[in-house]
């Protein structure tokens, strides 16, 4: 009789540790696919209320219309007309200097400044681009995700602090990170894309870099002011490494809001 009760004791204990379990790992996994649904409407209702300048169509950055307005939130995978005329005119290969900035050619580009390399391993490593980098250079403070987190394509990949400006870097793919690093490993995540896919069609490559950064510098121009350019190049005409130091006066908040897509 004992022996039957210590039985069950056990059965039951090992039952409720299971179904804790179970309950976890689906509390979990709500509280995941809440967090990115969330991510994708917040993102899909703040795209309109960016500045027109801050929308416009990869395909008007590359003469191919005259004025054109994205309509998708920049994710081309959802864009019929981008596929036409990606199958009609693929980008060249592009040039990895560009008004002193070094974008190399074996990386696919997010609007917001994030890039995304694709490894041998399949997974993928994301960085910030040059220009992204001036823009935060030497942060107060850096908020990567964990280690088993997902991100999502235009979601938040990673929060920088630079000047009081909490800048929220937009992720280039979705999927589950499976390492971080840091600006001083000169990249900041390494991601296990969803599917075991890479999906880079909203991405920009090759040629499309070039007239995409050559409109960007206009965009900080205008949004750090069009009287100071001389404070915004070293000599030579590029870029200072930090764009903060050289405009003291400049509202950093505004200025990354505008140039990381944050309405």
């Amino acid at each position: 009789m004992l022996s039957h009760i210590v039985f069950l004791g056990l059965f039951y204990s090992v039952l409720a540790v299971v179904s804790a379990t179970v309950g976890l790992s689906l509390f979990r996994a709500v509280q995941d696919f809440r967090a990115r649904r969330t991510e994708a409407i917040c993102w899909q209702a703040t795209f309109p209320d960016l500045p027109a300048r801050g929308r416009v169509c990869r395909h008007e950055l590359t003469g191919e219309f005259r004025h054109r307005t994205c309509d998708k939130a920049f994710d081309c995978r959802e864009c019929q007309t981008h596929a036409a005329l990606a199958a009609r005119h693929p980008p060249g290969p592009g040039e990895p200097d560009i008004f002193g900035l070094n974008f190399p050619l074996d990386r696919f580009y997010h609007r917001g400044h994030a890039w995304a390399h694709p490894e041998p391993d399949g997974t993928v490593t994301v960085g910030l681009d040059a220009l992204g980098a001036r823009l935060v250079a030497d942060p107060e403070a850096t908020e990567l995700p964990a280690v088993g987190a997902h991100i999502q394509t235009n979601g938040a990949a990673w929060h920088v602090r630079k000047r009081g400006a909490d800048v929220r870097v937009l992720s280039p793919l979705d999927g589950e990170v499976v390492a971080t690093g840091g600006s001083q490993h000169g990249w900041y995540l390494k991601v296990q894309p969803d599917g075991g896919r890479f999906d880079a069609r909203h991405l920009l490559r090759g040629a499309e870099i070039r007239p995409w950064i050559a409109r960007e510098t206009e965009r900080l121009q205008s949004a750090l002011d069009p009287t100071s350019q001389a404070l915004t190049m070293a000599d030579g005409g590029v870029l200072m490494d930090d764009l903060a130091t050289g405009h003291p006066e400049a509202d950093w908040d505004a200025v990354c809001s505008e140039m990381f897509l944050q309405p």
